[in-house]
């Protein structure tokens, strides 16, 4: 096979269809750089690894000047990752731009992590650098990485990132719950999309009475995905055992009182300024994920 020749028309016969198919030219694009991927790696088995320099220096000159040593080196690498029977159908979910945004990250795992995000949420190039550069997939306890990975049944708090950023004008440290709590208010849909998906806003300082005294949720959500309500209380310190049973008395509150009969058992966010890992070990509800948040 003349794999130069092969690769320079694949790359032609793309030029062309870019300009005729919009609907569908970035799948086929997609599609062509994947295969093309596939033979540059079969050229360097035979020919050695300066073949991507050799073919690239020709199809600058005879293609385009984008086909250039890093894009043939971006292609190789997109085959590399893909060609695995067990994601390579994931190759035509995203754009060539977003896949420029991915391939740079060192590990397979957090790749198809983020794909997935961007087909679920539609996300755009920026949006999708956004959620890198804050470190979503690394952020993600390594118990729900390794359920990523097996593909094993995931709940609310598995997907729930640790720390947990909330965004502010400055760098103030945040000395009562109040301003905590009202920082996040100031940005709740960023704040419920930090904490993962198909979450919705059911209220603020929620009020509820027990015996004869009122109490305050925090913040009461609901996940559509999960058909469950989501308590989450708010701590400036580190975490505390009794922070548990007061979260544990307002899940069972809105179980008994709120939710209905088809929705999901309630769920617990606890949000600390700093984890006492030792204590949560011991102490914690598997029904509650406890965090600790970072202002960024």
């Amino acid at each position: 096979m003349n794999y130069y020749n092969e690769i320079k028309n694949k790359l032609i016969d793309n030029e062309v269809y870019s300009k005729v198919k919009d609907y569908s030219k970035e799948r086929h694009k997609v599609i062509t750089y994947f295969e093309i991927g596939k033979l540059l790696n079969e050229a360097g088995g035979k020919y050695g690894d300066n073949i991507i320099d050799e073919y690239s220096k020709k199809l600058v000159v005879e293609v385009g000047k984008k086909y250039n040593r890093r894009t043939l080196f971006r292609m190789k690498q997109f085959y590399n990752i893909f060609n695995d029977e067990k994601v390579s159908p994931m190759v035509t979910q995203l754009t060539w731009t977003h896949y420029l945004i991915l391939l740079p990250i060192k590990d397979n795992d957090a790749i198809y992590y983020y794909i997935k995000q961007v087909s679920k949420r539609n996300l755009s190039k920026r949006q999708l650098e956004e959620i890198i550069k804050s470190n979503e997939y690394e952020r993600l306890p390594i118990e729900t990485r390794n359920k990523l990975i097996s593909e094993d049944k995931i709940e609310v708090k598995d997907l729930v990132p640790n720390p947990i950023l909330i965004r502010t004008k400055n760098n103030k440290e945040i000395l009562s719950e109040k301003s905590l709590h009202n920082l996040i208010l100031e940005d709740i849909e960023s704040f419920m999309k930090e904490l993962g998906s198909t979450f919705s806003f059911i209220g603020s300082e929620y009020k509820i009475k027990i015996g004869d005294r009122n109490n305050y949720i925090d913040l009461l959500l609901f996940n559509i995905k999960y058909n469950c309500y989501v308590v989450v209380e708010l701590k400036v310190t580190e975490f505390k055992v009794e922070y548990v049973s007061q979260v544990q008395k307002y899940m069972n509150y809105i179980d008994k009182k709120i939710k209905e009969i088809s929705n999901n058992n309630t769920m617990g966010i606890l949000i600390c300024k700093r984890e006492n890992k030792f204590v949560i070990e011991y102490c914690s509800d598997d029904r509650i994920a406890v965090r600790k948040y970072e202002l960024v």
